[in-house]
């Protein structure tokens, strides 16, 4: 493996005149913070990805991470949720750049354009890809976190590199969404003039990595799609969930609606930590009452007209283990047995167990339990069975410690990941990278494309398309940004949201038409299909008057005649729409 130090011109931190002080950390160099063996690692996959040149990677590639390494230094990526440990930005960039650029050798880009363009530009997308990945979080440094000096003064980003023993604490309070803003704070920091005047000089490109950078992900195209993508395999291998569901997983899938009905649940609808609550929360973990959580979870989720949700509770729990949601027991299962003890009153119950992250990712958590939570290592109970008190020869009495003790707590030694071994790692993410999900295609999408590449097939495929999403949620229905909505017993296509979002997922492959003009095409096409409602006066497009509890406005679109043409299932109409005829 090559070394990625021989050519570093970054700035060496002048050496502090004092001591440095308890709870401070030393300013390290490029060198120093890179040479731990996992990043060395990922450096080396991202090479492999570029296929460029050592002196064209050192260019594009390893200048800009190491002026963003002396950025981040050993700064976390979160206070409490995915790399929240020392040096967990600098390890969740590196994993992002990585992952994203192994993802984007399944795409041909810009897509639609020719061949010979394609090639032309390959570099140049590839490096916007890594650019947005890696300043995907590091908006964080400069709002979320407060640093400051051993000398009590505060740092900024804006003031350059940290050069001074430093501290640093999250702020109370603070915006989960600003760090998203905050990104053009630092880019042009960490890009030099010759890269930004060598990306400028494509303009979709261009275009689309500033809507990234500006946290406009809605306009960001197949940039945005891979940076979230690839967070989503970053955050999902960190905390312990499965990184290979989290890439399989669109917006709103079964597992999104899983995740989305617990944390409703549990910061909405369920007590905690006191008896005839639903769970207990403590240092470590989160406990569901098995039954109790997943009977709430199903009739929330079915009340949302969710597809696809288990009717018993055994395969809920399977649901629930093979997205990664719920942690399991050491025999591999994902119901455990514990006894909580509060004062003078005890229960055993048979429980889910979490990853407090997964239900409050960054925000502040309620106190934990102070009484004892205490698992048994054998259960022969039946997990659906209510919460009810031990019965005779149920379970064993032997314990395991007690849950709410600090000992096994995960230790987060300076610039490693926690609790790892740095040659193991990167193993499970590096594997994940050889799967079919990361095979690369010879295709603008990962998606199969549908019949003849022409035209007159558009609109066919648009239906396709539609018809596909609706099935496995990709598409959601009768949401607030939906664009797909259910009125007068029919489908409403919101336009031109609905075609923005075909062809900023899937470009027709052979199309050279980009922008309004794309988008334009198929909605032309779809209306020759004629499976639309027409008005009473012969125009294509109904309006919706949207009147909902924080809401009120108009939607465009068009109405279906037969909704058979898109699903067999039974549709409730939007409560918040109602049809006009202007």
């Amino acid at each position: 493996m090559p070394s990625w130090f021989t050519h570093e011109k970054a700035k060496v931190p002048t050496p502090s005149p004092t001591p440095i002080a308890e709870g401070y950390y030393a300013p390290m160099t490029a060198k120093a913070l890179l040479a731990a063996e996992h990043r060395q690692k990922l450096l080396e996959r991202i090479w492999q990805y570029t296929a460029l040149s050592q002196l064209q990677f050192e260019q594009l590639y390893l200048n800009p991470i190491r002026r963003y390494a002396g950025y981040v230094q050993q700064l976390p990526a979160s206070e409490s949720h995915h790399h929240a440990y020392p040096g967990g930005m600098l390890d969740h960039g590196l994993e992002l750049v990585a992952c994203s650029l192994k993802l984007r050798q399944s795409h041909l880009l810009p897509s639609g354009a020719a061949p010979e363009d394609q090639a032309a530009q390959a570099d140049a997308w590839s490096a916007g890809i890594a650019y947005g990945a890696l300043f995907h979080d590091i908006g964080k440094i400069a709002v979320d976190l407060q640093v400051e000096y051993q000398d009590g003064q505060p740092w900024h980003p804006w003031h350059g590199p940290l050069e001074q023993p430093y501290r640093f604490r999250y702020l109370k309070g603070r915006d989960y969404q600003l760090h998203g803003a905050a990104t053009g704070l630092l880019y042009t920091q960490v890009l030099d003039r010759a890269i930004l005047d060598w990306l400028s000089g494509y303009p979709a490109l261009w275009g689309k990595l500033l809507y990234l950078l500006a946290n406009h992900y809605e306009h960001a195209g197949i940039l945005g799609e891979l940076v979230l993508q690839a967070d989503r395999v970053s955050t999902a291998q960190n905390i312990g969930a499965n990184p290979s569901k989290a890439l399989q997983a669109p917006t709103h899938s079964l597992q999104h609606h899983l995740l989305t009905g617990l944390r409703h649940l549990v910061k909405n609808e369920f007590k905690l930590n006191q008896p005839g609550a639903a769970g207990w929360l403590t240092d470590e973990h989160l406990w569901l009452v098995s039954k109790t959580a997943t009977d709430k979870l199903r009739a929330y989720l079915l009340a949302q007209s969710v597809d696809g949700i288990p009717s018993s509770n055994i395969a809920m729990f399977d649901e629930l283990q093979s997205h990664g949601l719920v942690e399991a027991t050491p025999d591999g299962k994902a119901i455990w047995t514990a006894a909580v003890t509060d004062g003078d009153w005890q229960q055993q119950f048979t429980f889910l167990r979490l990853l407090p992250s997964l239900i409050w990712a960054d925000e502040p958590r309620p106190p934990v339990f102070t009484g004892t939570l205490e698992t048994v290592l054998e259960v022969t109970s039946d997990p659906t069975d209510p919460p009810t008190s031990p019965r005779t020869g149920s379970t064993k009495a032997t314990t395991a410690a007690p849950a709410s003790a600090k000992a096994n707590r995960p230790r987060h030694p300076e610039a490693c990941p926690p609790d790892t071994d740095e040659g193991d790692y990167l193993s499970p993410l590096l594997e994940l990278f050889e799967t079919p999900e990361f095979e690369p295609s010879d295709r603008p999408s990962s998606e199969p494309v549908a019949t003849p590449e022409t035209n007159n097939d558009l609109g066919h495929q648009f239906m396709e398309w539609l018809r596909a999403g609706l099935k496995d949620h990709a598409l959601i229905i009768n949401d607030s940004q939906a664009k797909v909505h259910t009125v007068n017993g029919t489908y409403f296509l919101v336009t031109p949201g609905i075609f923005q979002r075909y062809t900023t997922e899937r470009q027709p492959k052979g199309s050279h038409i980009e922008g309004s003009e794309a988008w334009l095409s198929v909605q032309k096409r779809f209306e020759k299909l004629n499976l639309h409602q027409r008005r009473p006066d012969g125009q294509n497009i109904w309006t919706c008057q949207v009147k909902g509890p924080r809401k009120r406005g108009k939607l465009n679109g068009y109405l279906l005649k037969e909704p058979s043409v898109l699903s067999e299932n039974r549709l409730n109409d939007n409560p918040f729409l109602r049809l006009t005829e202007g």
